[in-house]
């Protein structure tokens, strides 16, 4: 396990509410997407100590911040990503991104989201091999 995987388990365990059981079953669900895809942690900094989450294959696929009302999921080029289940709900008007922030309550599309992220790693790939 990594140093950036055990950072995240310590940021889920923290998490004693749905917000970390929804990170912890997103990053599930991002992991089985695509073993090879890796964790990270990115931009600590004194108003963020944890810093966020992020998952990568040759290039940034998603981040999984964590804020009071929600989990927002960013997809870093998810504007170039079919979405034919609609899971992007927010940054719909960014020039590159899209996000996915899901709410107390609210069931995310498993099958749906592994799409989105095999799409983002096939992206990635090809940008790459350029």
């Amino acid at each position: 396990m990594s140093d950036a995987s055990a950072e995240i388990d310590a940021r889920v365990a923290a998490l004693d509410d749905w917000r970390g059981q929804t990170l912890a079953e997103v990053r599930a669900l991002i992991r089985a997407a695509d073993p090879a895809i890796t964790e990270a942690v990115k931009w600590k900094k004194p108003t963020n100590p944890h810093g966020v989450p992020v998952w990568e294959a040759s290039g940034l696929i998603c981040t999984g911040e964590v804020y009071r009302d929600k989990v927002k999921l960013t997809f870093a080029r998810g504007a170039a990503l079919a979405d034919p289940a609609g899971l992007f709900n927010a940054s719909l008007d960014a020039g590159t991104r899209r996000a996915i922030d899901i709410r107390q309550g609210e069931a995310l599309d498993g099958g749906a989201f592994a799409a989105l992220v095999r799409a983002a790693v096939t992206l990635n790939s090809a940008r790459a091999a350029r």
